[in-house]
């Protein structure tokens, strides 16, 4: 892809997220789904039920919505996001047990951001609730939190194993221990944090996507891949994951040890970076693979980048980092304006689907819009 002009400012690509979500979020309730991604931008066309095990994309629409509503008072994203509390409370409480890690994507952002806005203790209490189905995939043999399968199913493919993608839910944990004053949840998130620190990142501040520990003794196995191109290679989404995670971690706790990891996970990620500047899905694509980028891992690192600035531990090659990618983001090449189209960002990789429209994308572009313009993002 060539260079081109910005065809956006922050304000106007803001704008037109929280224009795309007005239309968007009416349908959530309505189809009772998750709308993960899609190669078109249709997300309505991949339909997955909101009580799949699997869901962990739902949020990142709610999430848009509330942001729409704080920045405009709109009520009608108020109004469709509330709509929705009976699936989110079914979930965490019929549905328990057919839950997985991601269950602080779903909850801080619907839950945690709807107490901050509304101070309703019915959402307190939902996610705190949530809070407690997530912690009880804790394994203390081992330190690490589960990311998949049901905690009773000990001989699947996804016993003792832990994802990259965790570091972004831990925020719930550590925000039920500052409402409730219990340590626990802050303990357990802790934890895996430094098991994350100890057998994910490799000396060369490339990372794992997966993690196995041995079941019985929990003792570290190896390093695997679900997401990435090959276990030993490097998923560009999950350094990202991990550079906003840690750095968040460092806000709750001030432990310098996830500073310094989100610190040197963020110059190895842009040290891999080339004139395009938006990565490639995986940094280590051998000849022959086709060569795909990934908006949605520029859009969160890009997040990560501006909380680092926000603590003040942010270096100049940080922050000209963060703004270059928010460049390439609010360009024609990346940033779709067309209103009948559902999806924000082209250009986003996800497993077979390679190049798609993601919600996950959409969701941390639109959050970073709003930091980059002023507004206060707090629930996380």
């Amino acid at each position: 892809m060539s260079t081109v002009t910005q065809v956006a400012t922050r304000e106007q690509a803001l704008d037109l997220a929280i224009e795309k979500t007005r239309r968007n979020i009416p349908g959530l309730y309505q189809h009772q789904t998750t709308w993960g991604y899609s190669v078109d931008g249709d997300y309505v066309k991949r339909p997955e039920g909101f009580f799949n095990i699997w869901n962990w994309t739902t949020s990142f629409f709610t999430g848009m919505a509330l942001i729409g509503y704080k920045k405009t008072g709109d009520e009608h994203f108020l109004k469709h996001v509330l709509a929705l509390e009976p699936l989110y409370q079914a979930k965490v409480n019929e549905y328990a047990e057919e839950t997985m890690h991601d269950l602080g994507f779903l909850y801080s952002l619907y839950s945690v951001a709807l107490y901050k806005l509304t101070g309703d203790q019915r959402h307190r209490e939902l996610g705190l609730r949530a809070a407690d189905v997530f912690a009880a995939r804790y394994i203390p043999k081992g330190e690490y939190i589960r990311a998949w399968g049901r905690m009773d199913e000990t001989d699947s493919n996804h016993a003792g194993m832990a994802i990259i993608d965790c570091m972004m839910n831990l925020q719930l944990l550590y925000w039920a221990t500052e409402e409730t004053g219990d340590p626990k949840y802050r303990d357990i998130a802790i934890k895996h944090s430094l098991t994350t620190i100890k057998t994910f990142i490799r000396e060369d501040d490339s990372i794992y996507h997966c993690f196995r520990f041995d079941l019985k003794t929990g003792a570290p196995e190896r390093g695997d891949n679900d997401c990435g191109y090959a276990a030993e290679s490097h998923w560009a989404r999950g350094t990202a994951w991990a550079i906003y995670g840690f750095a968040m971690g460092y806000r709750y706790t001030g432990d310098e040890r996830f500073l310094d990891a989100s610190l040197r996970l963020s110059r190895k990620f842009i040290s891999e970076l080339d004139e395009e500047v938006v990565p490639m899905w995986d940094f280590r694509l051998p000849d022959g693979v086709l060569q795909i980028r990934d908006s949605s891992a520029a859009a969160i690192v890009a997040c990560g980048f501006r909380e680092l600035e926000d603590l003040g531990k942010a270096d100049v090659l940080i922050r000209e980092t963060k703004t270059r990618l928010l460049d390439r983001l609010c360009s024609e090449d990346y940033l779709d304006t067309d209103l009948e189209v559902r999806g924000l960002l082209k250009h986003g990789q996800v497993g077979n689907a390679f190049d798609s429209y993601t919600s996950w994308g959409d969701y941390y572009f639109t959050e970073a819009l709003a930091r980059e313009t002023g507004m206060e993002i707090n629930w996380w």
